[in-house]
């Protein structure tokens, strides 16, 4: 029996399931199609890594706990931190990396680079020498530890014309700190090239060193070394500047990455000024584009100084959705 139209029941069904056929398709194209407001989107090629001081350690959680979370929460890799106790400190050798090495592995994470605090306390241009010996005999320490753990980057503050959160550090003539940080990073170099690893050189503007990224560019290439490159962190410049406008400068000597949420909204000027992932005014966008436009293809590796007081698992999930997202991973 006919229709109106002059098509059987079936013939009818059958235009039906193809209308509706053709509206699936359509949806799932859309959905296919890249969204701005959910994801970057261009996919970048670098891998996503985060700061153990974004976990509760070693006070709520083992080493080897945060290496398992970070890889759950789908982290390439994880940055380790190099202090005076805990796991990596002077009190462990190669038998207790290579441990945390096979640990690691087992997991299936990569330990992206080895971090510290210790260049505060312990500065390579202090006017106080015993602790300029003590920051560069930790700084060998570093290199040695990063090769043992399997990684090839060691971040390295190389000095500081002041430290506004220490009040044991005295003022260093800009010129005089210039001299004694390419005097100790030198005495580094021999060292890292016998253990194939990189001395990165990080931007701190709170410092007062190394403020632009000509002056940047200009120490590091001083020492005429492979083996001296940049640790480029986004969140310490915010300030009063912009990572999108360094990275162009700095290029190829860029090694290793720190993605650092800032807001240029408020007046606090201490580590409080550093936000989670995508809750600040960093232009992102800008800062993918500019490090995939020089050929970086490293670790993007979040730091934070404040795990969450409850359920600190949230913030490692978290970050690693933002990664996920700013690098057009998110479908």
């Amino acid at each position: 029996m006919r229709n109106k139209r002059g098509m059987t029941r079936r013939e009818a069904v059958t235009v039906a399931a193809g209308g509706a056929a053709s509206l699936f398709a359509a949806q799932a194209q859309a959905q296919e199609k890249p969204d701005s407001r959910r994801r970057s989107p261009k996919t970048y090629p670098f891998k996503k890594s985060i700061n153990l001081w974004a976990f509760p350690y070693p006070d709520r959680m083992t080493l080897t706990e945060c290496l398992q979370l970070a890889k759950d929460a789908g982290f390439d890799g994880i940055e380790l931190n190099y202090d005076l106790e805990n796991d990596l400190s002077p009190k462990s050798g190669t038998k207790e990396y290579a441990a945390i090495r096979r640990t690691a592995e087992k997991i299936g994470i990569a330990i992206s680079g080895i971090c510290s605090f210790l260049y505060w306390p312990y500065p390579l241009t202090s006017n106080n020498r015993a602790k300029a010996e003590r920051g560069l005999e930790l700084g060998k320490k570093m290199l040695q530890a990063a090769h043992d753990l399997g990684t090839q980057n060691v971040l390295v503050v190389p000095g500081a014309v002041h430290i506004p959160w220490r009040t044991d550090y005295e003022p260093v003539r800009s010129d005089i700190c210039d001299r004694r940080a390419k005097a100790a990073v030198a005495k580094m170099i021999p060292l890292a090239e016998k253990l194939d690893v990189y001395i990165n050189i990080e931007n701190i503007f709170f410092n007062g060193f190394l403020m632009s990224p000509e002056e940047m560019n200009d120490f590091v290439d001083s020492f005429k070394s492979d083996r001296v490159r940049v640790h480029f962190d986004t969140g310490n410049i915010m300030l009063f500047q912009f990572p999108e406008h360094w990275i162009p400068i700095l290029g190829k000597r860029i090694q290793n990455t720190h993605l650092k949420e800032f807001t240029k909204k408020g007046t606090d000027h201490s580590l409080e000024s550093f936000r989670p992932l995508l809750d600040g005014t960093t232009n992102w966008p800008a800062v993918m584009e500019a490090l995939d436009s020089v050929g970086y293809r490293g670790y993007v590796t979040f730091e934070y100084f404040h795990p969450y007081q409850h359920y600190p698992e949230a913030l490692i999930y978290q970050t690693s959705d933002s990664l996920d997202r700013m690098l057009g991973r998110k479908r």
